[in-house]
């Protein structure tokens, strides 16, 4: 598979002092700056398909009526964690 490359990224010089400061053993600046989008774009798609997760929720809850109060989904929250916690020993 090809690779391609990104547009190059002009930054201040503190910036990139602070990013090659952090790097790891063995890491580059340019590898850093892969893991980083990469990372980004997997929360951009996160929030994304949350979004789309409310909004069918919303939708659904107009269709059908039914909607729950905020103290009882976290009433309904606060017993699963504490199953959860139970199930761990804590």
């Amino acid at each position: 598979m090809k690779t391609s490359t990104l547009p190059s990224l002009r930054v201040k010089p503190e910036l990139r002092q602070a990013a090659e400061n952090i790097l790891r053993k063995g890491e580059t600046l340019s590898s850093f700056m892969e893991e980083s989008l990469r990372a980004a774009i997997q929360h951009r798609q996160a929030q994304q398909e949350f979004i789309t997760r409310g909004l069918a929720s919303r939708d659904e809850a107009k269709h059908t009526g039914e909607y729950y109060s905020a103290q009882s989904v976290f009433d309904e929250l606060g017993h699963i964690l504490s199953s959860a916690e139970e199930k761990m020993g804590k």
